[in-house]
């Protein structure tokens, strides 16, 4: 990825070619972080620009995977992330930035410096799939200041996409790749033409963009489908009881889920533990692996390797769009821009599984493969339903956006500009092959009908009874049972030896539905004061506007979600809500001194909205700025800025859904010591409070009970009362252009960002730590976790969002870009980019514990990107590389509780190192042929890892060309 990588990742301040230094009328147009008309010299902000010439060279037919080598954007959502069992419900295969780790919905996504409508109900993130490719001249990332310009949302800052204009010709591309292994394929195709009409007055453009990636299976790659060579790293039965001198955890090979199995792990004496497979086979239960979470090793149970599903979605793209403008006169113009997305996106997740169903004495498929007299007291059946149809995902989004409005001169001293943006995103998210519960389980209640003697179904015999009472036990709420219900019986016992008509009956594909709208007024004047007065360094500048939005969002549930009617899902129930917003803002810009002795440029900056939100009410966003250049050769610049972010629609008006989740306890000897220092005691205490003796809490252990760790229910839903959060944020940094070094320009900035009264939403897991690892019982997510009285397990929790956290994170940027033309070798272009983590931390609650989170998964230390660029005549090669320091496995807290938590060289995931390759050769001045590799040295994810610090795609080749007419 990112070959290219950085004439660049370059700052607004290196796209100046400095052959001499910069004149004091040197042009100036409205830059990301302002609306007022300036230099790229007079901009405060630390601004990164990533140009549609690196994105071609990148290799990269998803442009995330080429913007996430940002040192800003690390933490990024690209499509490995969002894919199988890692993707979130209606979410597959999205591509969602994320600016300092602060997470998406704090990262403003822009386009053209406006806003673009929300790609997933109810929050504000933004799908970069649907922004086209090769339509972008430029992609600025902003950090701090930008609430303040462009309102709420960009608490972390702002990533804006600007847009090619002034069409004039055609131009087209087409790109093909696949992996060195020969899957993975990706296709890219696209066309522009453009037309000036009316003396160059006019220009109209339309614009077609293909993408289409292929799904990559787990089962595709050996060191994820293949248990020999899956590795886990899990508790070491050598180390009991524990040995401060012995690891607690090593890596382990054909991992699988204890007594579980693909054909039917069969209890006959239920007594818990398998005796046979389904298949009749006497059951081997490998090696079982204490306080591993319910693992074993070898076997007949069910592998890991392959389970959680794909490393890549399956996404295709059609992107249409449609640009114009008319010059009436200086004063008039007219602009228009529209575009059509349509996006398909499908993955497989995981398989369902029965746990401990029980098949009665009278089912005559148990009867026929073990007898009459071995299955007397029925049996247990546990197994991963891969026959049955593992479940998927396909996500259909269609969104439609448009742009039109006024701009034009009032004066040679002031400009206007009006603007309306409808944004509009409808999604139909299809889960495929989910089973219906009262149809499963009466498919599974088989018994032999007396007066035919064949296998039916038995509520078709008793039909006023309540479906299967040993495992369903309640009437049929999706079929009318009896004769002609349409159930037919299903065989759990071995693999693949159910009847297809029977799996159809009791399997649903379910459609969701999701409509997002946007709508923003937007009007402001911008232009200075010089009709009235000048400062030594020039006239002040202003800019003034209003705007009004409104957000408005919808989800429906397919009819059986909303019924609880699945055995594989919970209970979810429509979720609605909008609200809109009022605001006013103002900016100054004053050019106080300029080409004098000891101030080259000196110019201060201030912006400020006052906002009124239907939900939260009126909040305020501010910045000051200032920019100072004693020589030419030297720039420093500094912000200082509050930002606020209000709660999304989700946040606010989720309904209250069921769940299902896997919760480690925290309580559980395997994790006890891997807390804070007030985990043990809260631990001792809660499972008090649920009535167990001190000798049940000597011996509690659910990590030996999967019954107590597997599938546990629980709630989630919104919470009306949430207040917005509010950040501070401060950069400093200078800029260097050494006048005795043309076309070299470097620059280093820091950054430092407080978020107070943050809007948290824990996992269930998360929830059950945070509650034991506060000062005391009484928070928050204590409230929201119960436990079972007698046993003391989880037995159920609520996952809410709460104003309770605060974060704080702090680093530096910085860049180097340098030109140099070395006799008749010609053009060398060296980039680059790099990024230090100081602080990434995150209080869950006012005086609980500092949860650090530097150096953990993409947080490194150091990163960076850099390459150079050899340009020779026709022939174009670059090199690039892209780096990040090596990051924790476990977090600061376990290793600090428990030192020998596993072997020391698994406390760290191993550094990233990717090497990317790309050639390009001039046909002529209107036809480009090119080529290229990514991860050139095929480096793979580390043990234990599917896709960390690198993608599981490995070494990815293409080839592509360019033709412009």
């Amino acid at each position: 990825m990112a070959s290219a990588l950085t004439s660049l990742w370059a700052s607004s301040a290196f796209a100046q070619d400095r052959s001499s230094p910069a004149t004091a009328d040197e042009s100036e147009i409205v830059v990301t972080g302002s609306r007022i008309e300036r230099s790229d010299y007079d901009l405060a902000n630390p601004l990164v620009t990533v140009t549609s010439e690196t994105l071609e060279q990148s290799g990269n037919v998803s442009v995330i995977d080429t913007l996430a080598q940002n040192p800003a954007l690390l933490n990024s959502l690209s499509n490995y992330r969002t894919s199988g069992s890692q993707s979130d419900f209606g979410a597959v295969g999205v591509s969602l930035l994320d600016l300092r780790g602060l997470g998406e919905d704090r990262t403003l996504v822009l386009v053209n410096g406006r806003r673009h409508v929300a790609s997933l109900s109810g929050s504000a993130a933004v799908d970069i799939n649907t922004i086209p490719t090769d339509l972008i001249e430029a992609v600025d990332v902003l950090t701090g200041g930008a609430s303040a310009v462009y309102g709420a949302d960009g608490v972390s800052g702002v990533v804006n996409f600007r847009l090619k204009r002034n069409f004039d010709g055609l131009t087209a591309r087409g790109q093909v790749g696949i992996s060195s292994r020969g899957d993975a394929g990706q296709r890219f195709g696209t066309i522009t033409y453009g037309h000036n009409f009316a003396q160059g007055r006019g220009n109209v453009a339309l614009s077609y963009e293909f993408r289409q990636q292929d799904r990559l299976s787990s089962f595709d790659r050996p060191r994820t489908g293949d248990p020999l060579r899956t590795f886990r790293i899990v508790r070491n039965p050598a180390d009991f009881p524990d040995d401060p001198n012995v690891p607690d955890r090593i890596p382990f090979n054909n991992l699988r889920y204890a007594d579980s199995s693909i054909d039917g792990a069969v209890d006959l004496d239920l007594d818990g533990i398998p005796d046979f497979t389904g298949s009749g086979k006497v059951y081997d239960r490998g090696t079982l692996l204490r306080s591993s979470g319910g693992l074993t090793q070898g076997g007949d149970s069910t592998p890991l390797a392959g389970y959680q599903g794909d490393l890549q979605a399956y996404n295709r793209v059609h992107n249409v769009n449609f640009l114009s403008h008319y010059d009436f006169s200086d004063a008039a113009s007219f602009f228009l821009e529209a575009k059509y997305v349509k996006n398909k996106t499908f993955t497989l997740a995981q398989p369902s599984f029965d746990f401990f169903t029980y098949l009665t004495p009278e089912n005559p498929y148990l009867q026929d493969r073990f007898g009459t007299a071995a299955t007397v007291d029925g049996a247990l059946i546990s197994r991963d339903n891969f026959d049955l149809g593992v479940r998927g995902e396909e996500n259909d989004r269609e969104t439609f956006r448009t742009v039109t409005g006024f701009e034009g001169q009032i004066s040679d001293h002031a400009r206007y500009e009006v603007s309306y943006t409808f944004g509009q995103t409808k999604s139909k998210i299809k889960l495929t092959d989910y089973r219906i519960a009262d149809r499963y389980y009466a498919a599974v209640d088989a018994v032999i009908d007396p007066a035919t003697g064949n296998v039916v179904c038995r509520s078709n015999l008793f039909p006023g009874e309540n479906i299967d009472p040993n495992n369903y036990d309640a009437p049929a709420s999706t079929f009318t049972p009896g004769a002609n219900s349409g159930c037919r019986p299903l065989n759990l016992l071995g693999n693949g030896v159910r009847d297809q008509a029977a799996l159809d009956w009791v399997n649903a594909n379910l459609m969701n539905q999701a409509k997002i709208q946007q709508h923003v007024v937007s009007g402001s004047i911008s232009g200075d004061f010089g009709q009235f007065f000048e400062l030594p360094g020039g006239p002040v500048k202003f800019a003034l506007g209003a705007e009004y939005r409104k957000e408005k969002s919808k989800f429906t549930p397919d009819e059986l979600l909303q019924q609880g009617a699945l055995a594989d899902f919970s209970l979810q129930l429509p979720e609605r809500g909008s609200f809109d917003v009022k605001e006013v803002f103002g900016e100054l810009s004053v050019p106080l001194l300029k080409d004098v002795p000891f101030a080259y440029n000196l110019t201060l900056g201030a912006a400020i909205r006052l906002s009124d939100y239907s939900t939260v009410g009126k909040t305020t966003s501010w910045k000051v700025e200032g920019s100072y250049a004693p020589v030419p050769d030297i720039t420093l610049r500094g912000t200082w800025s509050e930002a606020v972010r209000a709660p999304n629609i989700t946040e606010l008006f989720a309904p209250r859904n069921g769940g299902f989740s896997f919760i480690s306890d925290p309580c559980d000897p395997v994790y006890i010591g891997e807390g804070t220092q007030y985990r043990a005691a809260n631990c001792q205490a809660t499972l008090q409070a649920a009535g167990l003796t001190p000798a049940q809490i000597s011996a509690f252990n659910p990590e030996n009970d999967p019954e107590a760790t597997v599938s546990l229910p629980g709630f989630s839903g919104g919470n009306r009362n949430l207040r917005e959060e509010t950040a501070r944020t401060w950069t400093a940094g200078v800029v260097l252009r050494p006048s005795f070094t043309p076309r070299l320009v470097a620059s280093f900035d820091w950054y430092d960002i407080k978020l107070k009264n943050a809007i948290n939403t824990p996992t269930s897991e998360e929830l059950a730590e945070l509650c034991v690892d506060q000062p005391t019982l009484d928070n928050v997510f204590c409230e929201n976790i119960t436990r079972a009285q007698g046993t003391g397990y989880i037995s159920s929790y609520f996952v809410q969002p709460q104003n309770v956290a605060n974060f704080r994170t702090a680093g530096a940027d910085f860049k180097l870009n340098y030109k140099f033309a070395p006799s008749d070798l010609g053009q060398f272009n060296l980039g680059f980019a790099g990024g230090y983590l100081d602080r990434l931390e995150f209080i869950p609650t006012p005086g609980g514990e500092i949860d650090v989170d530097r150096k953990e998964s993409y947080f490194p230390k150091w990163n960076f990107t850099g390459d150079v660029t050899w340009q020779y005549k026709d022939l174009t090669v670059n090199y690039g590389i892209t780096w990040f320091s090596k990051t924790r496995r476990y977090t600061t807290e376990e290793l600090e509780a428990n030192p020998d938590l596993s072997d020391p060289r698994y406390f760290w995931y191993k550094e990233k190192w990717q090497h990317d390759l790309y050639v390009a050769y001039d046909v002529q001045d209107h036809f480009r042929l090119y080529m290229g590799a990514n991860n050139l040295f095929d480096q793979k994810p580390d043990v234990g890892s599917v896709n960390y610090p690198i993608g599981a795609i490995g070494r990815y080749l293409y080839v592509g060309a360019r033709i412009t007419m």
